[in-house]
């Protein structure tokens, strides 16, 4: 190939040359050989340079996509009465080599052009103004621009052509102090006001004209347009401890002109305490009257609200209470209610136009501004320079201390293994009014395993004092009584053959009206001698809602679902029809002495009645139907009596009745020594039904099966001591006892 030469012809060269005859002739000079036609013959350096740059070709320069960019452009103009004038400063960079032509304006004015401080000259074409730069390297462009303002009726304009430049920055200065500048497309940043001038800072977008303008009434004649506006008023009036506040919600709307202020009449002796609104610009008080001022008076509604407070002397008091009002409205409509924050009793007087409405008739912003419930409404239609008005009558009386939380009743089932540990359940009913939570004093070492308010579970936390459990607060969900649950596990000290033990509810910081408790111990323990502040379930009186788990062996004497009566100390079971005779009695021993908790029964045709004798030996009957009637009484270690009778229709009937001491052979054998027991009588059915354990042992017993986290031994066969104790407040509620294995 022609130019080229390869390694091989080269090194044939080089052998020729040194097979030649040195001599004189060729050491001076040695002859260059030729190659064949077509040929070249090169150096060895040259070649291999050739080689290189063959192999590794230079990179070419790629041209930049723009000739040039526009990254800034700062626009700082003044307007005057009849034009605007102003500098455009324009700030980029050329990336092309070379003058570029570089596109500025379209459709502008341009007054002057400069370039570093020379004089820049401009080409006009179908783009617009354009300057000639040569680059590349950055640059900076100063216009100045000037056009005529638009004269509109109630406002000036004019229309800024936006360079196509990265960002674009206005500050616009125009007559007025406070002129409401707006521009479009853009966004206004800044607006101040100094010297009877209103300077405003602007960002615009890039390529689209923007158009700004403002209000000048002053420079057209001056339009007289009566402005007119609707109001409504709603207000709060608030009877505290030792003043009066009144919070009024003004609603304006505007149905002809643009009113810059309104003008509030304020109440006689009230001083203005906050004002806010969503158009207000600022407000100028002055005697009896408070101005607001707008900020955009073409809005069509205005809404405000001002707080007003005056002093009172506390106690009982009279006074009159001016609604507020705006004047200049065409129509006036209002609405006013009052709250009371303590013990008050309010009268409150209607003025000429006002009338008293139902609470539930008030607006909602209305009840909404209320922190109390509102004791009275009126509404009212304001007459022209008639003030509405309430005369009040507040007489006020001393607060009372009030429970915060009451517990109805409280069910308490304890669970005893022969280890000693101790499984509780306290199930209460709450009655809520303001107490956050419930206070628990656990024993030393228990431990909390669940807790449910209401049905549901919650977690307790532990605090000062004891562990609280979270209460509903009064006024969410159920408004009304609800239950509280918790189960606690304490480890105890475990049985021995014989001894003393006691047991105990722990304190809770919440009355309680009635507590019932069910202590439920194996069937190998044989227990006496109950002590502590509980009592035995039987030696109560049995009210009504108060029978527990001794009404619950009631029902299986009786055979039925009837209810507990009040009569006094001793209870009554009864089935069948009622009447309107009394049967009562007492009941002594042999020797006269009363006998208390002695059984009486009642029967006769279709009905079946139950009480027991009181600390007397007194017990009464009410409500029994007229017939023949049979009266049993019986009592552990003694006989039973039965005795027949017939009442007659709204009679009473008295049965004084002696029980004689049963035979010896039934139960004692007496000897020289002290008495004993010879042999262990067979529980009547009775005391196998009172010590019977109820369903809430059996529910518990369930719970620790599947549901409690943790392992316990519950014995399934065992017997249930029941108590009640009446009125606990905040205290821990114990008994003790005697017991051996048997």
């Amino acid at each position: 190939m022609s130019g080229l030469v390869s390694r091989r012809s080269v090194g044939l060269v080089l052998a020729a040359a040194l097979l030649l005859p040195k001599g004189p002739a060729h050491a001076e000079k040695a002859e260059r050989p030729s190659g064949g036609p077509g040929t070249v013959t090169l150096p060895l350096a040259e070649y291999d340079r050739l080689t290189e740059r063959a192999a590794h070709p230079p990179k070419q320069a790629v041209p930049p996509p723009l000739p040039a960019v526009l990254s800034r452009a700062d626009v700082r103009l003044k307007a005057s009465g009849t034009d605007v004038r102003g500098t455009l400063t324009l700030e980029g960079e050329v990336l092309r080599s070379g003058p570029t032509l570089i596109p500025l304006l379209k459709g502008a004015t341009v007054l002057d052009a400069r370039l570093l401080g020379k004089p820049l000259p401009l080409v006009s074409g179908d783009s617009g103004l354009g300057a000639v730069v040569n680059g590349p390297g950055p640059f900076s462009i100063v216009l100045e621009w000037g056009t005529s303002i638009t004269q509109e009726p109630g406002q000036a304009a004019f229309v800024l052509p936006t360079p196509a430049a990265g960002s674009v920055r206005v500050s616009l200065e125009v007559p007025g102090g406070a002129a409401d500048v707006r521009v479009q497309p853009g966004l206004v940043t800044a607006r101040t006001s100094a010297g009877g001038r209103t300077l405003v800072e602007a960002t615009l977008d890039p390529g689209s004209n923007a158009r700004f303008s403002w209000s000048a009434r002053e420079t057209t004649a001056p339009v007289a347009r009566e402005s007119r506006f609707l109001s409504d008023v709603k207000t709060l009036l608030t009877v505290g401890e030792a003043d009066l506040r009144l919070a009024a919600l003004l609603d304006v709307n505007v149905v002809q002109g643009e009113p810059s202020r309104f003008l509030l009449r304020l109440p006689a002796r009230f001083e203005v305490t906050s004002v806010s609104g969503a158009s207000l610009d600022k407000t100028e008080e002055a005697p009896g009257q408070l101005a607001l001022l707008v900020r955009d008076p073409t809005r069509r509604r205005h809404q405000f609200l001002v707080t007003l407070e005056r002093s009172n002397a506390g106690g009982s008091f009279a006074a009159d209470a001016e609604m507020p009002s705006v004047e200049g409205a065409q129509r006036e409509t209002g609405e006013a209610a009052i709250e009371g924050l303590g013990t008050l009793e309010l009268t409150a007087t209607e003025g000429d136009g006002v009338r008293r409405i139902d609470v539930r008739e008030t607006a909602p912003a209305l009840r909404g501004l209320a922190r109390a419930a509102l004791l009275a409404a009126f509404r009212y239609q304001r007459k022209a320079d008639v003030v509405p008005r309430l005369a009040l009558d507040v007489k006020r009386y001393p607060s009372a201390p009030v429970l915060a939380a009451l517990a109805e009743r409280a069910v308490v089932t304890t669970l005893s293994t022969s280890e000693g540990r101790t499984l509780t359940e306290v199930t209460l009913t709450v009655r809520n009014h303001a107490q956050p939570f419930l206070k628990v004093g656990l024993p030393e070492g228990a431990t909390l395993l669940t807790a449910e308010v209401a049905g549901e579970s919650v977690k307790p936390v532990k605090g000062d004092g004891g562990t609280r459990v979270p209460l509903l607060r009064a006024g969410f969900r159920p408004d009304g009584p609800y239950t509280v649950s918790f189960v606690y596990m304490l480890p105890g000290t475990p049985f021995a053959k014989r001894g003393d033990a006691r047991l105990a509810v722990p304190r809770m910081d919440v009355p309680i009206n009635v507590l019932e408790w069910e202590l439920f111990l194996p069937d190998r323990f044989r227990v006496k001698g109950f002590l502590g502040q509980a009592l035995a379930a039987s030696l109560l009186p049995m009210g009504r809602g108060l029978g527990g788990a001794y009404a619950d062996s009631v029902d299986a004497l009786t055979g039925g679902e009837d209810e507990v009566t009040a009569m006094g100390v001793e209870g009554e079971r009864e089935s069948g029809p009622r009447g309107n005779g009394q049967v009562m009695g007492h009941v002594t021993d042999p020797t006269g002495a009363v006998l208390p908790g002695a059984t009486v029964r009642l029967s006769g045709s279709g009905i079946a009645r139950f009480t027991i004798t009181d600390a007397r030996g007194d017990f009464l009957i009410d409500g029994v139907p007229a017939g023949p009637l049979q009266l049993s009484v019986e009592m552990t270690g003694f006989g039973t009596r039965t005795r027949s009778f017939t009442l007659r229709e709204g009679k009473a009937v008295r049965v004084d009745t002696a029980l004689q001491v049963a035979g010896l052979a039934e139960s004692v054998v007496v000897n020289a020594a002290a008495p004993e027991v010879a042999r262990r009588a067979a529980k009547s059915p009775s005391e196998q039904q009172a010590q019977a354990p109820s369903a809430n042992v059996f529910n518990l017993q369930q719970k620790v099966a599947g549901v409690l986290p943790v392992r316990m031994d519950i014995p399934r066969a065992g017997a249930s001591y029941r108590f009640v104790r009446p009125l606990v407040i905040d205290e821990e509620t114990s008994v003790s006892f005697s017991y051996r294995t048997r």
